[in-house]
């Protein structure tokens, strides 16, 4: 399978999901690693111009990662009806340490809060196989159009 993640170039070769765990986010606590990436090269790039203030969009580098077809799922038919809600509301981070915690796949596929019908996928960087299984197929730059932020 593969998924794709746009991130800044400075820490395009960071993997190990070091950003994810200083901050935390939708679908994992502060300390927890795990790699933010999206199915396709445009949902990748719609969430981080959600995340990312207009004045610092930084010089971004895109990554084609190959990863297991074996993957885990939550669904939004799963979620509760706020799950899109910013800022995200906790049963969601918990259902995904939960889904780390068992390492029974490195990928979980969760809905894009952005597009509904787009998917992420969450990496799990502490899973035994992560580093064995997961494939850089691809790293270039990445070309954002400065339109978009306007």
């Amino acid at each position: 399978m593969i998924v794709y993640r746009i991130t800044g170039t400075k820490h395009a070769s960071d993997l190990t999901g070091t950003g994810a765990a200083m901050f935390g986010g939708r679908w994992n606590k502060k300390g927890t690693p795990v790699l933010y990436t999206g199915e396709s090269k445009e949902i990748a790039l719609l969430e981080i111009i959600v995340h990312t203030p207009p004045m610092l969009v930084p010089n971004l580098d895109v990554l084609k990662i190959e990863i297991p077809d074996s993957i885990s799922e939550i669904t939004i038919k799963s979620l509760p009806k706020n799950w899109k809600d910013y800022p995200a509301p906790t049963i969601l981070s918990e259902l995904a340490e939960r889904w780390i915690k068992e390492a029974k796949t490195i990928a979980l596929k969760v809905p894009s809060c952005v597009v509904f019908s787009s998917h992420n996928y969450i990496l799990n960087c502490r899973h035994p196989e992560y580093s064995k299984r997961m494939k850089i197929l691809k790293h270039e730059n990445f070309h954002f159009d400065s339109r978009l932020i306007k």
